[in-house]
């Protein structure tokens, strides 16, 4: 049986195949399209996905998309009364509403297909829902609480439960507008980070600040004693004013989200170009440590009210990897599983699983243990990309690929390495990734000058050999989708300064060999040649999408001042 989900008109629109419970393919549009989180329909994705696994869209069986206009009807309908002066708020939300409601013609349309030719069962699995699938049913727990904290979908902003085998019972939400996501992009704003995408700019911003305005985000967003919050509306504009998003195609672009009584009580924005001052240092650092309290109270409920020992975590805030590496140490919970792509775009993997277990019944009888469910290349793909560009390259045996790529990131080399297929989701773990020798402090801002251009604030990320975690870092629970932030021993943070953050932490990747063992090879080759299980990894892009093909790499490498690429049995050198 064959089971397609979709997250579409949406930021990070994406598509995932499953056979029979197993993962066939899950990948981005943006990877094809080669614009950061595309919002449309997914064709790329949908017709990569249907290619992997051999298949047409008359083939599929069911057919599911994140989204259901039916959900939280009446809530909907009186905040739609509140905007009726706005019409193109209301015009461009029903516009969304009646594409995601009307999956069979937009899917046969968008894919070519009469809709007397297919067969297969549409779906609408509620936002949050698939959010809360995509973690649970694919975890390894039999049992788990499960809490979902995004901005906004189907009208709430969180959702928890617990999932049981099969099933997932629903036990709470918050509805929109009360939304921790939105306060988050709303401050991100402020901060003269606009895009789509940028809260985690802020994340990595917060670690340099102090978190001295508490009392100010306090006003914002309010706790309750049962646990949940409640935001003030006063201080921002999406509830007044619409805080609009595209999402017919290209780039999701949200309205200004804060508003004249934020400015009020937090001052001026600051502008993109702007400097970034200490004040901008301890508001993000003040907002990250009001987020982190709303969710522990909500995290801390939710284990009481379950009574489970293990969580799982969906949702755009699931990306918070500074507060998630807190879970573990700061409440009872002792297991903790969040999938690879916990944003919007894993709703397409939510709506496969929750339509299996959740509507067919089906046992379970998969696990993600990996991230890699995209696009990969042969050889011969590989080889003549290299031709087709006028490269001159080595053919090597994949042993002899990896240690001549520990050989150049130990001298101080930087080394594009494209392996297999491609990552699911926002991190690159070892397959689309960029390597450096962590041990030189001057690493960071090499990298900043040469390849990734970006702010000096953002910390790269340490990929570890597994099994040293715990002497490395402060905690040794098992993290493969780098999600979780956890401190560095104080000991070690002068033997690794270039993947230590300022305050002393890391947003590390643990890497074991069943489950990627070319890039452990890699690590583990370093190791023996430094002494050090750790490299310097952060994704295989520039200011782009992470690189999909071996014709993107290859393009990444040659206008970069990247020393070195190692593209399956080919390495290439500068």
């Amino acid at each position: 049986m064959y089971v397609l989900g979709v997250n579409a008109y949406h930021g990070g629109a994406s598509a995932c195949l499953i056979k029979d419970g197993k993962v066939i393919a899950a990948a981005e549009e943006e990877r094809f399209m080669r614009v950061k989180y595309w919002a449309g329909f997914p064709v790329h994705a949908i017709n990569y996905c249907l290619s992997e696994a051999g298949i047409s869209a008359l083939d599929l069986e069911h057919i599911g998309i994140s989204r259901d206009p039916k959900a939280n009807l009446f809530l909907k309908g009186k905040f739609a009364l509140r905007q009726f002066p706005r019409p193109r708020f209301l015009l461009d939300r029903i516009g969304n509403l009646r594409r995601v409601g009307d999956l069979r013609s937009v899917f046969c349309s968008h894919m070519g297909v009469g809709e007397s030719e297919i067969s297969a069962v549409f779906h609408n699995v509620e936002h949050h829902r698939a959010h809360l699938a995509s973690a649970f049913f694919v975890s390894p727990f039999e049992r788990s609480a499960v809490l979902s904290v995004d901005g906004m979908g189907d009208f709430s902003s969180t959702m928890w439960g617990v999932g049981t085998g099969s099933e997932l019972e629903i036990l709470g939400s918050v509805n929109f507008p009360h939304s921790l996501g939105i306060v988050y992009t709303a401050v991100s704003q402020w901060l003269g980070f606009s895009n789509y995408g940028d809260e985690g700019k802020v994340m990595g911003l917060a670690s340099y600040g102090k978190p001295d305005y508490v009392d100010r985000m306090r006003k914002i967003i309010c706790a309750q004693l049962d646990g949940t919050f409640v935001i003030d509306q006063g201080y921002l504009r999406y509830q007044a004013e619409g805080g609009t998003m595209t999402w017919r195609g290209g780039p999701p672009k949200l309205g200004q989200l804060y508003s004249d009584r934020f400015i009020a009580l937090f001052g001026e924005p600051r502008g993109s170009r702007d400097e970034i001052t200490s004040y901008h240092q301890d508001v993000a650092a003040s907002l990250q440590a009001v987020i982190e309290e709303a969710e522990f109270a909500l995290v801390r409920k939710i284990c009481v009210d379950t009574g489970s020992d293990s969580l799982c975590l969906a949702g755009g805030v699931a990306l918070n990897s500074v507060f998630n590496g807190k879970i573990l140490p700061e409440t009872d919970f002792t297991d903790i599983y969040i999938q690879p792509a916990a944003s919007d775009s894993g709703t397409a993997l939510g709506v496969c699983y929750y339509i299996f277990h959740q509507l067919l019944g089906y046992p379970r009888c998969y696990e993600m243990t990996d991230a890699f469910t995209g696009p990969g290349f042969t050889n011969d793909d590989v080889q003549s990309a290299l031709e087709r560009n006028n490269l001159h390259f080595h053919v090597k045996s994949f042993g002899e690929i990896a240690n001549k790529a520990a050989d150049l990131v130990a001298e101080g080399k930087v080394v594009g390495w494209f392996q297999g297929r491609m990552e699911w989701g926002p991190r690159a773990l070892g397959h689309r990734s960029i390597i450096a020798d962590p041990r030189r402090v001057d690493m960071k801002d090499t990298l900043n000058a040469r390849i990734k251009n970006r702010e000096s604030f953002r910390p790269f990320a340490p990929s570890i050999l597994l099994e040293y975690t715990d002497q490395y870092f402060d905690q040794s629970y098992p993290d493969p989708f780098m999600l979780k932030v956890y401190n560095v021993l104080p000991e070690q943070r002068d033997e690794i300064p270039a993947v230590t953050h300022v305050d002393g932490t890391g947003r590390l990747q643990t890497v074991d060999r069943k489950h990627s063992p070319h890039y452990w090879e890699l690590i583990n080759a370093f190791y023996e040649r430094t002494g050090v299980p750790v490299v310097l990894n952060t994704s295989f892009n520039e200011n782009e999408p992470i690189v999909c093909t071996p014709d993107e790499a290859i393009a990444c490498f040659m206008r970069t001042k990247m020393d070195a690429l190692a593209i399956g049995d080919y390495l290439v050198m500068k």
